[in-house]
């Protein structure tokens, strides 16, 4: 499969710059393998394909405020920081992206709060883009990251082309959340209401909880035209081993196993034995998933709709069918279904 071949005109107007108004209640386009059909519902009607005994796996990553704003020193230019990992947590060294990059150098410092509580030094150029920065900091390490939760704003992708508002902390953050670790929120899982989770578990539906910290090379875009070309960055999974054992019962019971997410289905796939049975894990991981692949966990999988060329549209692709996503994605178009991170969601069963 070629990069073109997920080329789309998506107009502008469809791409969400808010959420729905009530999480559950966003649109949801089902999609039949078998039968080739596509339906129009609610996301609470999610439940009516799920009976008891079938699995729904999550991602429990928690986003944390990654985007940061700081002036660097003498000239006092604005600069976004953008805290993509920590590499050393005695000596407070961390990953990030900086913007506008032409300006920052090595040895410049960063001074960020309107006090300049905390200070910066760029220690060393990664990419174009990337830096890795000492932050000096006189306290301890908790009161550091305090200070870094209190600076830092939610990671709202470039797409939402708007500042970022109160009712992002809570909506762009999964209800599961747990772990803290990725810069950008697993989106189906967005998805999910507190009402929605107990109606499932009410019906028998069990809940099968992993991590995958989203990291930027999930939105990194594709720059070569042959897909096996692409490599994607590295992520932190953890697969638990009761959760590999629940989601091993399922598939032996012939149940239904639902991914939640692109980023489920990339952590499971990760770690699949010999047996085609899931592995409990620890680590990280860089798989890529474009057509075709076979899925050996998964029968089901709840996803948004994607911007055109992105990794997320081909590993939709991969599960549905190249010509099935194709055919659906027009349909949301027609359908004025909203796209990306605040938009509608799919069930692909």
């Amino acid at each position: 499969m070629k990069l073109s071949h997920f080329e789309f005109d998506l107009p502008k107007e469809l791409l969400a710059v808010y959420p729905a108004e009530h999480r559950d209640e966003s649109r949801l386009m089902v999609l039949d393998r078998k039968t080739q059909t596509i339906e129009h519902k609610q996301f609470k009607d999610v439940i009516d394909y799920f009976d008891e005994g079938d699995v729904m796996m999550l991602n429990n990553t928690k986003v944390f405020p990654a985007r940061m704003y700081g002036n660097k020193e003498k000239t006092g230019a604005r600069i976004e920081v953008f805290l993509l990992r920590e590499l050393n947590a005695e000596n407070r060294l961390w990953d990030v992206l900086v913007d506008p990059a032409r300006k920052i150098r090595i040895g410049n410092k960063l001074f960020f709060g309107e006090d300049d509580s905390l200070v910066a030094e760029v220690i060393d150029n990664t990419t174009s883009r990337g830096r890795t920065l000492r932050f000096l900091f006189d306290g301890s390490y908790e009161e550091f990251r305090a200070k870094l939760l209190e600076l830092g704003e939610t990671p709202l992708p470039k797409e939402i082309n708007r500042e970022v508002e109160e009712l992002d902390e809570e909506r762009y953050q999964t209800i599961f959340a747990k772990h803290e670790g990725a810069v950008a929120a697993p989106t189906a899982g967005l998805h999910f209401s507190k009402h929605l989770m107990k109606r499932l578990e009410i019906k028998g539906v069990d809940f099968a909880e992993m991590t995958l910290h989203v990291g930027l090379g999930t939105f990194s875009p594709v720059e070569v035209e042959d897909l096996s070309k692409h490599k994607m960055d590295s992520e932190q999974i953890v697969i638990p081993a009761a959760t590999a054992d629940k989601i091993n019962k399922a598939k032996k019971e012939k149940r239904r196993i639902c991914a939640v997410g692109t980023t489920v289905m990339r952590t499971v796939e990760s770690s699949v034995s010999s047996k085609q049975e899931l592995n409990a894990f620890e680590g990280w991981t860089n798989k890529f998933i474009f057509p075709p692949h076979d899925f050996s966990i998964a029968n089901a999988m709840i996803t948004n709709f994607h911007t055109p060329k992105s990794t997320l549209m081909m590993q939709s692709a991969a599960f549905a069918g190249y010509d099935f996503l194709m055919k659906a994605y027009k349909e949301a178009i027609k359908e004025g279904y909203k796209f990306s991170t605040y938009g509608d969601a799919m069930l692909i069963i």
